[in-house]
């Protein structure tokens, strides 16, 4: 059972998992060498538990206590209760849901590995934009892909935006970083993947041309907000692939044409 405790000081040093959490360079840099994240709300929070990782300490306002009496009885962390205020005062804004949890953090899975038990995969490339990161990864979950694989400059999935906007979708699909960009994605084609890149570039095939649920295994590659997949990316590629637009629309946000495209990559997938 953890221990409910109150405090009423901003500067207590056992608040520190959750100080100046608007401050998005300080966490970037000290999340993952800390070896923690943020999880956020009632429902990531019980997520995150159930994915297996393991809670540090737990910020609740007074109102939440009762919600998650059932996690504070069942977790050894301790957990602190505060004012709003107070909470405010530490971590940088209002903290509307009220429960913050700091999570022990897993080593990440080799990439090689991942793709052993996969047949569908996205792969990232400098998709740096947290929310894009959590809608993604939302998607990947509710729309079947096995695993997604990130290029070394992609943003951290685990930071507090991108588990909030994914509800915790990132701790349902496994993901792994591809140690060298773009030379690793010879690692996901010796895999028997086959690289299909999506791109507006009217040169790639449309996707219902390409038919990619009938390919045995595919990795989709999906680029930044804007600038998209770099050359060198869409070089290593098998095939450039696209979703045809209408109304004179060029392109979608990455998040809705990963939706999108994660629709037509495992819609009739073969099930042997």
């Amino acid at each position: 059972m953890a221990e409910l405790i109150t405090i009423d000081d901003p500067a207590d040093p056992r608040l520190s998992d959750f100080t100046g959490l608007t401050d998005v360079e300080l966490r970037r840099r000290r999340e993952p060498a800390e070896g923690l994240f943020i999880a956020e709300g009632e429902k990531v929070i019980r997520r995150a538990r159930q994915a297996g990782y393991r809670m540090r300490s737990m910020l609740l306002s007074a109102k939440w206590v009762d919600v998650m009496r059932d996690v504070i009885d069942e977790v050894p962390a301790p957990v602190y209760a505060v004012s709003p205020e107070l909470a405010e005062q530490v971590t940088g804004y209002h903290v509307h849901r009220g429960a913050l949890a700091s999570m022990q953090r897993k080593p990440l899975p080799d990439a090689v590995e991942l793709l052993a038990g996969a047949r569908r995969v996205a792969v990232m490339e400098s998709v740096n934009d947290h929310t894009n990161i959590g809608a993604i990864f939302r998607s990947a979950a509710a729309l079947g892909m096995d695993a997604v694989l990130l290029s070394p400059d992609c943003a951290d999935p685990l930071y507090r935006r991108s588990v909030k906007v994914s509800m915790g979708a990132v701790f349902s699909v496994p993901y792994a970083r591809l140690e060298h960009w773009p030379r690793g994605l010879d690692e996901v084609r010796d895999a028997g993947f086959t690289l299909l890149a999506l791109t507006p570039d009217p040169k790639a095939t449309a996707m219902d041309e390409v038919a990619p649920h009938r390919l045995d295994r595919v990795a989709l590659m999906l680029g930044a907000e804007g600038e998209g997949l770099s050359r060198r990316a869409l070089m290593a590629a098998d095939e450039w692939v696209r979703i045809p637009m209408a109304h004179g629309v060029d392109s979608l946000n990455v998040g809705a044409a990963a939706a999108v495209a994660f629709y037509a990559v495992t819609a009739g997938r073969p099930t042997h």
